[in-house]
């Protein structure tokens, strides 16, 4: 794993904060109260995000995850979700986004966490190549498409 990534549990850092302000704009998402959408995130409490950052400051990538779990009845799975993944238009296609999204893995493996989850709409074939799989029988609340992919 790459030593400049940075694990963070508390999004008030500015890099983050900065990048991931950017990354909706590229989603064309508009948020009114930034501040409160961070804390929420903190209050959340299982969020963590592996951030690169930029030379001479800044963030050049950012991949948010979290340790999750689903049970009923009878059975229960401990899973790895990855919810943003953001990389900076200038840096992307020069394998950052492949050291995040191994990075996430290592952490869920190492906590005894064999399965990931993510939505995409847009990227897909980036997850395809690096061995998700479309999960068709899981459905996503925002309707995107949901990949998974069984670590070991």
């Amino acid at each position: 794993m790459n030593t400049n990534l940075i694990l963070l549990s508390d999004f008030s850092d500015v890099r983050f904060r900065s990048a991931f302000q950017q990354y909706f704009a590229e989603l064309d998402i508009h948020v009114s109260d930034w501040d409160g959408l961070f804390d929420e995130m903190n209050r959340e409490g299982n969020n963590l995000a592996y951030l690169l950052p930029a030379d001479g400051g800044g963030a050049a990538a950012f991949l948010q995850f979290q340790l999750t779990g689903f049970s009923n009845w009878f059975l229960e799975e401990d899973l790895g979700f990855i919810r943003e993944f953001w990389v900076d238009p200038a840096r992307r296609s020069r394998g950052i986004g492949t050291m995040l999204l191994v990075a996430a893995e290592q952490y869920f493996v190492q906590r005894g966490v064999f399965h990931a989850l993510l939505t995409a709409d847009n990227a897909v074939g980036f997850y395809l190549a690096r061995g998700y799989r479309k999960s068709p029988g899981i459905r996503a609340k925002n309707q995107m498409e949901v990949l998974s992919k069984y670590l070991a």
